[in-house]
């Protein structure tokens, strides 16, 4: 039993160090958080993709990943322009708050955006392949046996997470509730898109 509950704790500490990190899926999820805008489809995608991906890590598809670079360089391209795109959109925002400060979103048409940009921030991200399939499932290969178990609390740690974080942003929709401050929130969104894009089309 402690045996597994230090690999599980392994597996959860591992996790959310890399899931932690800023990036544009973290970026993407906080402001749906602060817009209550399809807040519990967001989170769950993320998380769910999530445990697929560390699935598939553990279960040895790393190694398959990895040695495909090929198609690795297209996934950067692809990701790369997508984020680029979304980085545009937002910086545009900067100029047009108002567009930032409509309704909570509630509309289908904006449930769907939101979703289809969170599947796409998900799955066309290299990094995710690296981090989460290739890291992580090596990391838990060494547990051995236990590797299910790390596995386990690497899932657990996302699901905290991300629950966190979308459901906790709306504690911030108070002090965001003037455009200056969605001006800022979108600039940084912005330059973490554009900063994340350029960097995965100049890695490939």
């Amino acid at each position: 039993m402690t045996s597994a509950l230090t690999a599980a704790a392994a597996g959860f500490g591992t996790g959310l160090s890399l899931i932690v990190a800023i990036g544009a899926q973290n970026a993407f999820v906080l402001r749906q958080g602060i817009r209550r805008d399809a807040v519990l489809a967001v989170v769950g995608i993320c998380a769910l993709s999530d445990a697929v991906l560390i699935a598939l890590g553990v279960g040895g598809v790393g190694a398959v990943v990895v040695a495909w670079p090929g198609a690795l360089t297209a996934v950067g391209w692809i990701g790369g322009a997508f984020l680029l795109g979304y980085g545009a959109l937002a910086a545009r925002r900067v100029f047009r708050p108002g567009a930032a400060l409509r309704a909570e979103g509630e509309a289908a048409g904006s449930r769907r955006r939101a979703v289809l940009t969170c599947l796409a921030m998900t799955w066309l991200n290299p990094h995710v392949y690296l981090d989460t399939v290739f890291l992580l499932g090596s990391v838990a290969a060494g547990h051995g046996p236990l590797r299910w178990t790390f596995a386990l609390g690497a899932v657990l740690a996302s699901l905290s997470w991300f629950t966190a974080l979308g459901f906790g942003a709306r504690l911030l929709s108070r002090h965001l509730a003037t455009p200056t401050a969605w001006r800022v929130l979108d600039a940084l969104v912005a330059a973490t898109m554009i900063v994340l894009g350029v960097t995965l089309i100049a890695g490939t």
